[in-house]
């Protein structure tokens, strides 16, 4: 998939949003992409999954991980298609641990996964929490880097599209200045 037809299932799907948005992240934005729309739709979330496998096919490949919440359907269905398990992390007390009797071994070869990323953060959650098994992160995937700038995650990062989306500090928003209501639609409350 390049990268037209992986915002064409946003377009089409009804997930790319306008208004005034508060991030996971803390930041403000006009736009908001709510991969959640897409993934519904299990033809949608198969095709962009496949891709996003396909970036890595060179890697064996034995975990999939992604982070609750919009990295469990993602790292289900990119483990359906390299032929590993699919484990989700969940935030306990704060912090990005495994629940429900997930493990991951000591040497086990693991592609962390995530629907969008804009600062990094919880991926690299993901990450450490990865490496502290002893596991070996082989890459990250997502299917939109909107971060703007090159994350280093220590680990080759591949994105199926890039999307620019200007983000405000919460004290700097113009749209806060004009009183407009705001929505936090992430994971994160």
């Amino acid at each position: 998939m390049n990268e037209k037809e992986v915002l064409g299932l946003f377009e089409k799907s009804g997930a790319l949003l306008k208004g005034h948005f508060k991030l996971s992240s803390g930041l403000h934005s006009e736009k908001y992409l709510q991969c959640a729309l897409v993934l519904q739709h299990p033809d949608m979330a198969e095709r962009l999954s496949k891709a996003l496998a396909g970036n890595f096919s060179k890697e064996k490949i034995d975990v999939v991980i992604g982070p609750a919440l919009g990295g469990v359907t993602l790292a289900y269905e990119v483990a359906r298609a390299v032929g590993s398990r699919g484990l989700f992390t969940e935030r306990q007390d704060g912090k990005m641990v495994l629940r429900r009797g997930f493990s991951i071994s000591k040497g086990e070869k693991v592609l962390v996964v995530e629907d969008v990323v804009t600062t990094g953060g919880s991926t690299k959650e993901v990450i450490d929490l990865v490496r502290s098994f002893g596991a070996n992160v082989v890459g990250v995937g997502s299917i939109i880097d909107r971060s703007g700038v090159a994350i280093d995650f220590g680990a080759p990062f591949k994105p199926l599209a890039k999307v620019e989306v200007e983000t405000f500090q919460e004290d700097k928003c113009p749209l806060c200045k004009r009183e407009m209501p705001i929505t936090k639609p992430g994971s994160r409350r």
